[in-house]
C-alpha cells in the first residue's frame, strides 16, 4: 500500500514516523504561520474536534450551550496565536488543546457577546447532530470530564486510522478485502473465521491469513503515524499510545 502524505518533507523516519509532524510544523509556525501550518492546525481541528464537545457537555453544559462554546472556541483558536503561554503542554495537541478550551471556558468566553450558532464567521464545519448522537453512546462518566475527554480522543484516532485503511485499500482494488477484515484489526487471532472469509471473498484461506496479517501490520503502522502527528516528538508516541489505551480500558 503507498505511503501516507506528508504535509512538509514527505520523508518517514526508520520507525516509519515521519521527522516533521503536523503539530511540529504548527508550533516551528510561531505568530508566522504559513499555508502548510494553517492546513496542518485545521486537520488537526477537524479530526479532533468531537473530544472538546465531550469534554464541554461532561461539564454540565446543554447541547446547545455546548455548540455554542466549541463553535466560539475554534473561531477564536484559529484566528489568534494560542501557542504562547502553555509552553508545559505543547509537547502533545491533545493536551495542548484541552489545556486551551479549559482557559478559555475560564478566562476568555462571555455569555453575554455570544453569537446565534449560525452566525458569523465559521472555520471548521462541525457535525453537531452526529456529535450530539455519539454523546449519547458514551458511557455515562459524569465525575471526569478529563477522562471523557481522553476517551474520545483515542476513538477519534482509531476512527481517522480506520479511514485511512479503508482510503488505501479502495485505492488498491481491495474495498471488499477491507469489509470483511476490518473488524478483525484489533481482536486475537483465534476469534478470525478464517475459513469463512475464504469463502466470502472467493480465497483460499491461507491467502486470507496473510492478507489479514498485512492489514493488521499496516493498521499499526497507521496507528502508529496518526499518533505521531499529534506529537512535537514523535519519540514519544509509545508513551502516548500508552495512554490512549488505558484511556479507552478506563
Amino acid at each position: 500500500m503507498p505511503a501516507t502524505e506528508n504535509l512538509s518533507s514527505g520523508r518517514p523516519a526508520a520507525d516509519g514516523c515521519f521527522v516533521t509532524t503536523r503539530w511540529t510544523m504548527v508550533l516551528n509556525a510561531g505568530r508566522k504561520s504559513s499555508p502548510h501550518s494553517d492546513r496542518a492546525l485545521s486537520e488537526l481541528c477537524q479530526t479532533y474536534w468531537y473530544p472538546l464537545y465531550a469534554y464541554v457537555r461532561r461539564q454540565g453544559h446543554s447541547k446547545e450551550d455546548s455548540e455554542d462554546l466549541v463553535q466560539a472556541f475554534f473561531e477564536r483558536f484559529l484566528e489568534k496565536n494560542y501557542l504562547e503561554g502553555l509552553s508545559e503542554t505543547r509537547g502533545k495537541f491533545r493536551a495542548f488543546l484541552l489545556a486551551s478550551l479549559k482557559h478559555f471556558l475560564a478566562n476568555a468566553w462571555d455569555k453575554s457577546q455570544r453569537q446565534k450558532r449560525g452566525g458569523g464567521a465559521t472555520h471548521l464545519s462541525l457535525d453537531w447532530q452526529s456529535a450530539d448522537e455519539r454523546y449519547h453512546l458514551d458511557p455515562p462518566d459524569p465525575a471526569s470530564p478529563e477522562r471523557a475527554f481522553d476517551r474520545a480522543w483515542a476513538l477519534a484516532l482509531l476512527e481517522r486510522v480506520v479511514t485511512r485503511l479503508r482510503d488505501e485499500c479502495v485505492a488498491a482494488g481491495k474495498a471488499a478485502l477491507f469489509e470483511r477484515a476490518k473488524g478483525y484489526l484489533m481482536i486475537g487471532e483465534a476469534a478470525i473465521p478464517y475459513a469463512e472469509a475464504a469463502m466470502q471473498l472467493n480465497l483460499d484461506e491461507g491467502a486470507v491469513r496473510v492478507a489479514v496479517h498485512r492489514l493488521r501490520q499496516r493498521y499499526r503502522r497507521l496507528l502508529r503515524d496518526e499518533i505521531a502527528q499529534t506529537l512535537e516528538d514523535p519519540a514519544d508516541v509509545a508513551e502516548e499510545l500508552q495512554a490512549l489505551q488505558a484511556a479507552l480500558a478506563a
